[in-house]
């Protein structure tokens, strides 16, 4: 697994964000999205509209992904 994949696979289940993915290890990444569909949602849910796109692929060949999830207001 490679970070411009779950880059992919983010933007296809979240076609109106703009992600950037980082990790060098293969299986530990740290993800930024921002999306218009996060405004007025909790992070909980938010962090789980990011899981949903990567499917089985979490806690299998991504071990762990750090997430920040905002709205493009809360960018700035």
């Amino acid at each position: 697994m490679d970070s411009a994949t779950i880059e992919q696979m983010i933007r296809e289940g979240l076609p109106q964000a703009e992600v950037k993915v980082s990790g060098e290890d293969g299986t530990h990444f740290e993800a930024v999205v921002v999306c218009p569909s996060f405004e007025g949602l909790p992070t909980i849910k938010r962090h789980r509209m990011v899981y949903a796109t990567l499917g089985s692929k979490m806690g299998n060949e991504i071990h762990a992904l750090g997430l920040q999830t905002l709205t493009p207001a809360e960018k700035g």
